[in-house]
């Protein structure tokens, strides 16, 4: 019903609007529509589409550029001259009352919902989205190729890379999570997700190109053909793949493949394999450019950029100090590579070592390296334990390299900050930590980045993201993916710090009597 109300308030726009946003917009709508369910966030969604609708509608038709209809005249001695006609893009009769009626809505509610919390952010990326700068797009399904893709060109910013034509990408691992992001693009104004295809330290450029693809139905025969088999050979589950295949080609016999743009029939792809298989990390990418066959490999000249990257950022350790009343306080906004940073980590959890409580500040952290994750949290437990990670079963490097010699944080409370920023590696450290009772999260809801994938490419334009393991989850069946980290104590990340300061005294004010009595 909310998707059908969304569609009728959509013909308020242009028509050339409605063509050319409408289906992003509706997969935009029914991401959001998925994630904030019960009544005041469906409210607060409601209220961000109306507010939207009443500033993005009067400035579509302001600012219209109107159509131009050519029409051949006669032929003239040396060309073919023609005459325009210009498109009528004013609005019709219900368009008009419509909008006379939402405006009424708009001014009606909107002064108390302003004045109830002191402000108020429309929400307007739900209707306008910008132009995207790279040859990959990211797919409506939000598929874990194209997270990789739009991070690549972050990683060249930070490291001073060339970028690559395309993309790199081929059978190389890719991550929706953002496990090996870049350290820096989560610095205001970014706004970029993370995520980048190893090797861990090799950059990944796009470069835009001029045209889509278009396709024959031959040339859709052979995708389809190619992403079934790669289905049934690398996905976890073997009878879903054989489903999923199955579908795909049910698909295309019954004409659904009938599509020619090359993005818009890998996002079709993906829609249908999703479909079938209920699994939202499989998708079908498309790449302007042609995509080269074999990845870009991890040169030394690579790992000296990313070092040097590292040491100028002292490896993103932003501020560690003891605060007072013996609470540490280490502010990390980016796990990096334990090969390039093993010294900065130590030397900086070694100096918190005689901090009676521990506050770990995540809250501008966007994800890093699976080891250095483990790293940190090896300080804080006094034996080994699995540190659960959504992207591969349980291996050696699973569990943290406890005890850790000379440290003394192995039973200190601990306290660890987040906010909706919060992604990847730093919520995998955030959700485990939770899960083993080991810290008190306080802050926001995090992002809610975890699963990743294998990309195959197929030929110099497609490729197939497939989750290729089954991780397991000891403490459920479910992790954070697209839900997010829940904090056990939840405020405005901007209040986090100060809620963790007390919660951290009050807990040493109770400990310090049970130690006297000793």
């Amino acid at each position: 019903m909310s998707e059908k109300i969304y569609l009728w308030l959509w013909r308020l726009y242009p028509s050339h609007f409605r063509e050319a946003y409408r289906e992003e917009a509706l997969q935009l709508f029914r991401d959001r529509a998925r994630h904030e369910r019960g009544f005041f966030r469906g409210l607060r969604l409601w209220l961000d589409l109306l507010a939207d609708l009443a500033i993005s509608v009067p400035r579509e038709y302001l600012y219209v550029q109107p159509a131009l209809t050519a029409t051949p005249a006669q032929h003239g001695l040396d060309d073919t001259p023609s005459f325009y006609i210009q498109g009528n893009e004013s609005p019709c009769l219900g368009a008009l009352l419509y909008g006379g009626v939402l405006s009424l809505v708009i001014f009606t509610v909107m002064p108390g919902v302003i004045g109830h919390d002191g402000k108020y952010r429309a929400t307007h990326s739900l209707f306008h989205q910008p132009e995207r700068p790279t040859d990959v797009r990211p797919s409506t399904s939000g598929g874990p190729a194209s997270q990789a893709v739009n991070d690549a060109a972050e990683e060249a910013r930070l490291t001073g890379q060339p970028t690559l034509t395309a993309t790199g990408l081929s059978s190389v691992e890719v991550d929706r999570g953002g496990f090996h992001s870049n350290p820096l693009s989560q610095q205001k104004g970014s706004g970029v997700p993370q995520g980048q295809p190893t090797p861990e330290h090799a950059s990944l450029g796009v470069v835009a190109a001029d045209e889509d693809v278009k396709l024959d139905a031959a040339q859709r025969h052979r995708i389809i053909e190619a992403a079934a088999a790669n289905l049934r050979q690398y996905y976890f589950d073997r009878n879903v793949a054989q489903a999923t295949a199955e579908a795909l080609l049910a698909h295309e016999k019954s004409g659904d493949d009938a599509v020619t743009q090359g993005q818009d029939f890998a996002d079709l792809l993906s829609r249908q394999m999703q479909g079938a298989s209920h699994d939202m990390h499989l998708s079908m990418e498309y790449s302007r450019d042609p995509l080269p066959e074999h990845p870009p490999e991890d040169t030394p000249e690579n790992l000296a950029r990313y070092r040097k990257a590292m040491e100028r950022e002292n490896c993103m350790f932003r501020k560690v100090e003891i605060l007072p009343r013996g609470i540490g306080y280490l502010k990390l906004d980016f796990f990096p590579d334990t090969t390039v940073c093993d010294s900065t980590a130590m030397a900086a959890m070694a100096s918190l070592n005689r901090a009676d409580a521990i506050i770990v500040d995540l809250r501008d952290n966007r994800g890093g390296f699976e080891n250095m994750v483990s790293m940190i949290a090896s300080y804080l437990f006094d034996h080994p334990e699995y540190m659960y990670s959504p992207r591969e079963a349980p291996t050696e490097r699973s569990w943290t390299r406890s005890p850790v010699p000379g440290n003394k944080l192995a039973d200190k409370p601990v306290f660890v900050l987040t906010s909706a920023s919060t992604w990847s590696g730093a919520e995998q450290f955030s959700y485990d930590l939770k899960m083993l009772r080991r810290a008190t999260l306080v802050g926001e809801t995090t992002r809610g980045g975890a699963h990743a994938g294998e990309f195959h490419r197929i030929d110099d334009h497609f490729g197939v993201g497939i989750p290729e393991v089954k991780p397991i989850n000891p403490f459920g069946n479910a992790d954070w993916e697209g839900i997010g980290v829940q904090p056990d104590v939840r405020v405005k990340a901007a209040d986090a710090l100060k809620v963790a300061e007390k919660l951290a005294e009050t807990k040493l004010q109770k400990k310090l009597p049970m130690e006297n009595s000793r």
